[in-house]
């Protein structure tokens, strides 16, 4: 891997310096933002291209840079990307995206952004080492960056029309990361975490491995969505994944997923059926009761109604970022390490307390995996249209990324031929 070289200080002048093929470009004041940001453009550019950027005065503004069309930008984001009045998380994917581009060219003029400059940002996400799918994704948000410019006339049509050139980095063709595609989870692992999940979760668990449906799907059951006036019970979310494409979701619900539901439908029909609020209270109380020790009078309060703090700042529901916390602390209690995870922390060294973030990370799994099994076990009984109108997919395509192929079909054909 090329060494990346390092921003210095000619200290004769007091003025940043960087050496790229024996030549010394120089960047302006040491350490002062412009020659920082000149710095990261040369250098992205220099990755990019392999080539030094030859020598040329400043250009002379002309239109907005990029920093303004930036901070124009993020208003429509903050109103377009909504769901049920809240923020989506593409708002903040965008955002992500966009902070790189700012740092290296947010003072360059809009209209001056170009394919080469595009790709000079693509190599940045591949320094900081993200995977190549997501390099295409955060390149895609620089580009419909500046489709919504070019649509609001902000820059020049042709710019937008330029980047779209630019075409994407595909498999075993860059050096970007690759990332391991999301498989199944075996029961027997799910299974292993029941004891160290509240019991809200563990239901939503089960919903999701007999119906299919998503993680946010499973999160936001109210009584008021589910049609009980036959079997089997139709579960229609008020949000979901796609909604913002007019399409519609429903979600049968059959006799062992309604045993799950039943127990947990409310009196008011408006009410969430899973609330971390209530977990938590219910944890608290079984601490209380497992406890051997009186207690002391000054504690005795800190848990009634606006006392506790914590129990403040949970929602009515879950999200799908607490559900995955829950998920993932399950997994760290049910597949303890061996030796490290008896240790007390202060006592563990930083190549144990390493070794122990690895082996976390190979024993967790993740609430959409177990998506995908049911996917898997629906088209092996039956069949991918099968499995695809269960999961909610418009194309076959999509099913066949969640729904995988049953080996064992094509093991049974090939002993009856073979």
């Amino acid at each position: 891997m090329t060494k990346i070289p390092s921003y210095r200080h000619y200290k004769p002048k007091d003025l940043a310096v960087v050496r790229l093929d024996g030549r010394d470009i120089y960047l302006g004041k040491y350490d002062s933002p412009e020659s920082r940001e000149k710095y990261g453009r040369i250098i992205a550019e220099w990755s990019a291209t392999g080539a030094v950027p030859s020598p040329r005065k400043a250009p002379t503004p002309t239109g907005p840079t990029i920093n303004e069309l930036i901070l124009r930008h993020d208003a429509h984001v903050i109103e377009y990307y909504q769901k049920n009045g809240r923020p989506t998380s593409e708002a903040d994917n965008i955002r992500r995206s966009l902070r790189t581009l700012r740092e290296i060219y947010g003072t360059t003029p809009a209209a001056e952004f170009g394919p080469l400059k595009l790709k000079a940002v693509r190599q940045k996400y591949l320094d900081l080492g993200v995977a190549r799918s997501e390099v295409n994704r955060r390149t895609s948000h620089v580009v419909r960056f500046f489709r919504w410019c070019a649509e609001n006339e902000l820059v020049p049509p042709e710019l937008h029309h330029g980047l779209k050139t630019v075409r994407s980095l595909t498999k075993g063709r860059s050096t970007a990361r690759e990332t391991k595609p999301v498989r199944p989870v075996d029961d027997a692992r799910v299974d292993a975490i029941k004891p160290f999940v509240s019991r809200q979760v563990w239901a939503m668990i089960e919903l999701q491995r007999l119906t299919g449906m998503r993680p946010g799907e499973a999160c936001i059951i109210r009584t008021m969505d589910i049609d009980r006036s036959r079997e089997p019970w139709t579960y229609v979310p008020g949000s979901h994944k796609t909604e913002h494409h007019d399409q519609e979701r429903q979600i049968a619900i059959g006799p062992r997923a309604r045993a799950v539901l039943t127990p947990w439908l409310r009196t008011n029909p408006d009410e969430y059926l899973f609330s971390p609020r209530e977990a938590e209270q219910e944890r608290l109380k079984g601490m209380r009761e497992r406890r051997k020790t009186p207690v002391q009078p000054s504690q005795r309060d800190r848990h009634k109604p606006g006392r506790n703090r914590r129990l403040q700042t949970l929602g009515n529901y879950y999200d799908e970022k607490r559900y995955y916390v829950a998920i993932s602390r399950g997994c760290v209690k049910a597949f303890p390490h061996p030796t490290i995870s008896r240790m007390k922390i202060k006592d563990r060294t930083p190549a144990q307390v390493a070794e122990l973030k690895e082996w976390n990370r190979k024993h967790r799994w993740f609430p959409n995996q177990i998506r995908h099994t049911a996917g898997t076990k629906i088209r092996a009984r039956f069949d991918l249209e099968t499995s695809k109108a269960v999961l909610g997919h418009t194309t076959s395509k999509t099913t066949e990324i969640y729904a995988e192929r049953d080996r064992s079909v094509a093991e049974d054909a090939i002993e009856a031929i073979g």
